[in-house]
């Protein structure tokens, strides 16, 4: 069987993608992946979603959208893709025991943020660790937070803040930042922001919440401990884009360069979301590039059926 639409990727970009398509008649399949959802999932409260004004779990966001999709028959498959071949229509995509066939695909396979790495990281993701200053800075008014990296994300994540924290400290494993030259101004200049050079966080201190790090001097090796209420993690990001190298154009970084917002070089491939987003990279504007890639495919769609028939 021939899908007329194949969606990769279960997270407010693919979700809204499979409404609109679904809504259409086209029945998609979403290829969801194992861990659906995206960086949703690791946020406690969401309060930068349209519709909810007290706020909302990020996996409840994620699971409304899901019941949605699948109220207009939207079918899910909930396995990672391995393999994708868009030589030709149809389009195959493989996971670890299936073939699937499909005359259109859009690829919203999102991007994941890069973090410490260290193990007590883990247990404290959403809990006092993120990796989004837009979407959880107003949750630490007043507090003093921590912001790890040196290039601009860091510096806009930092001075972003400031409109709500106590203190800055930014956390930077070399001694001198990699941030353009005016963002280390700007940030330089800001009264309430200090810096710890030549260092890394050995340790996230707290059980149920941060309370606290261990620095770690990549110089002296010396530790320290310094008391805090929040970690923001703004060392970059990955997009998911390992499976489809040599199948659609990627960038430098990775992310599929799209044309017209959500047109990949391959005529009947799609993309929506982060894997293409490296600006705004949030759940709203997610959701309205995978309407944007259905909207096309559907065009895209139509046009071939009258094609065949004619």
């Amino acid at each position: 069987m021939v899908e007329k639409l194949l969606i990769i990727g279960g997270g407010p970009a693919g979700l809204s993608a499979a409404i609109y398509a679904s809504r259409e008649g086209f029945n998609p399949l979403v290829i969801a992946g194992m861990n659906a959802g995206g960086q949703l999932l690791l946020t406690s409260v969401v309060e930068n979603f349209p519709g909810f004004p007290d706020g909302v779990d990020g996996p409840v966001i994620i699971d409304l959208m899901r019941k949605q999709a699948e109220k207009f028959d939207t079918r899910f498959v909930d396995q990672n893709v391995t393999k994708v071949d868009f030589a030709k229509r149809p389009f195959k995509v493989f996971t670890e025991d299936a073939e699937y066939e499909a005359d259109s695909v859009i690829i919203a396979t999102g991007a994941n943020a890069k973090w410490l790495g260290i193990e007590s990281e883990k247990k404290l993701i959403g809990k006092g660790i993120s990796s989004c200053a837009t979407c959880d800075g107003p949750f630490f008014k007043n507090k003093d937070v921590v912001v790890v990296g040196g290039g601009d994300t860091a510096m806009e994540d930092s001075l972003f803040l400031t409109k709500f924290v106590n203190s800055i400290t930014i956390v930077h494993r070399r001694g001198e930042l990699r941030a353009s030259k005016i963002m280390q101004e700007r940030v330089k200049s800001n009264q309430k922001i200090k810096f710890v050079w030549d260092s890394v966080i050995d340790e996230v201190l707290g059980d149920e919440k941060v309370v606290g790090v261990r620095l770690k001097n990549l110089k002296t090796s010396a530790t320290s401990e310094m008391k805090t209420d929040g970690i923001f993690v703004a060392i970059g990001y990955s997009p998911n884009t390992e499976m489809f190298n040599g199948q659609v154009n990627l960038d430098e970084q990775g992310y599929i360069e799209a044309e017209d917002e959500v047109k990949t070089n391959i005529d009947g491939v799609f993309v929506a979301g982060d894997v293409a987003d490296k600006v705004y990279r949030q759940a709203a504007t997610a959701s309205g590039s995978g309407v944007k890639a259905a909207l096309l495919a559907r065009e895209y769609l139509l046009n071939l059926d009258y094609q065949n028939k004619n």
